[in-house]
């Protein structure tokens, strides 16, 4: 099975931006879903985690919410 990485973001949101830089720098690939144009990853977010705060990382069914290094560095090291 492939590896699923997820990042409900904004373009406006800083954190975001970080997030994803980060994966990109450490060569992760990775689905973008903006919560503004898309009402669904919008409803999806708040389903998974109960609040509105981008920027929610879904690495293989593991929800971080933030730009929390360590927790994506240990999530990231399971799927080698």
């Amino acid at each position: 099975m492939a590896n699923k990485i997820r990042i409900f973001s904004t373009p406006t949101c800083v954190w975001c931006n970080r997030a994803k830089e980060y994966l990109t720098m450490n060569k992760v690939k990775f689905e973008d879903l903006d919560v503004v144009k898309s009402k669904e990853a919008a409803k999806e977010m708040v389903k998974l985690t109960g609040q509105l705060g981008v920027p929610v990382l879904d690495i293989n069914g593991a929800i971080i919410i933030g730009f929390d290094r360590e927790a994506i560095d240990r999530e990231l090291k399971k799927l080698k």
